[in-house]
């Protein structure tokens, strides 16, 4: 793939905090367009990834490019090009929504009114009202909308759902899917609500430890994923002889295995080690996502996608 073609890149990149490692050689590339959905527990690097990107905070070292420039020379130019919207929604309390919409104005040349209209009207905000006296769902929604209309080839959406209540975080999903702006540019959209993941996202990128652990669509990533259920005596096999394995949970006498790259050999295996019973199961890509991760934080190793 050309490197014109990536809206973000890292080589070898690597951000240190004395002895610890919030980013360990991380090798990413993101292509132009759709969803890019990034996930990984607390302490992956999620955030300083983005941070390095948006040239707020320097690497240790390796290489990091945002649309095709390198992180810590982008110039206002650069930025135009980028929307931001993050977990905390600031904005000028003191500022009404026609003035703090106005200043917007004054930044982006390619300001686009007609995306920042239909954007905020899927919200109830009146453009006379204070900031400070919209709903943290309004104020989000306000963000959204400013950010859309600046016309950005990159969105970049930091946890921009936390602490929504389930009405806000509806209005604000739909009001990015449907938004003929959203359509034109390439959305990064990190979360650990796996709901909002499973309904937006295109592309699933899975951080652990600072490294790449996965890349997929999520459709594919949830095949690779199943659960099993056994009506084993005792306590069945030891982990370490079970193929793929990510969980096993024993709940109401029935052993549950979730697990990785598992065809129906694996109940097979089951039987051979006692099973009287053997059932497979649907799994959420929330259950698949929770499992690979309780799995490798426990074990750190790499599963990239063919």
């Amino acid at each position: 793939m050309n490197d014109d073609d990536l809206v973000i890149q890292t080589q070898t990149l690597v951000k240190r905090y004395g002895r610890k490692h919030a980013l360990d050689g991380l090798s990413l590339a993101i292509p132009r367009g759709r969803i890019h959905a990034i996930v990984g527990a607390n302490g992956a690097g999620k955030s300083t990834l983005f941070r390095i990107l948006l040239g707020f905070l320097p690497a240790s070292s390796g290489q990091a490019r945002i649309l095709g420039v390198d992180s810590q020379q982008l110039a206002p130019a650069d930025r135009s090009r980028i929307g931001f919207v993050n977990e905390e929604h600031t904005l000028p309390g003191w500022m009404t929504v026609a003035a703090v919409t106005a200043m917007q104005k004054k930044h982006y040349p390619r300001w686009r009114q007609p995306a920042f209209d239909e954007v905020i009207g899927h919200y109830q905000v009146e453009l006379g009202q204070k900031v400070r006296q919209l709903s943290r769902g309004e104020r989000a929604g306000l963000n959204l909308a400013l950010a859309l209309a600046q016309s950005p080839e990159l969105l970049v959406l930091d946890e921009p759902t936390l602490g929504l209540d389930v009405v806000a975080k509806r209005a604000f999903l739909e009001s990015l899917l449907y938004s003929n702006a959203a359509g034109d540019c390439t959305v990064i959209y990190c979360s650990h609500q796996m709901e909002e993941i499973e309904r937006v996202a295109d592309n699933l990128v899975i951080l652990e430890r600072g490294r790449l652990a996965h890349m997929s669509a999520p459709d594919e990533f949830c095949e690779r994923v199943s659960l099993w259920v056994a009506d084993i005596p005792f306590q069945g096999p030891p982990p370490e002889t079970v193929p793929g394995l990510l969980q096993r949970q024993q709940l109401d006498g029935l052993q549950h295995y979730l697990v990785l790259d598992q065809d129906e050999g694996f109940a097979d295996f089951l039987r051979s080690v006692g099973a009287r019973s053997v059932q497979s199961m649907p799994v959420s890509l929330d259950r698949a996502v929770n499992g690979f991760l309780a799995k490798h934080h426990a074990a750190p190793t790499e599963l990239r996608h063919a």
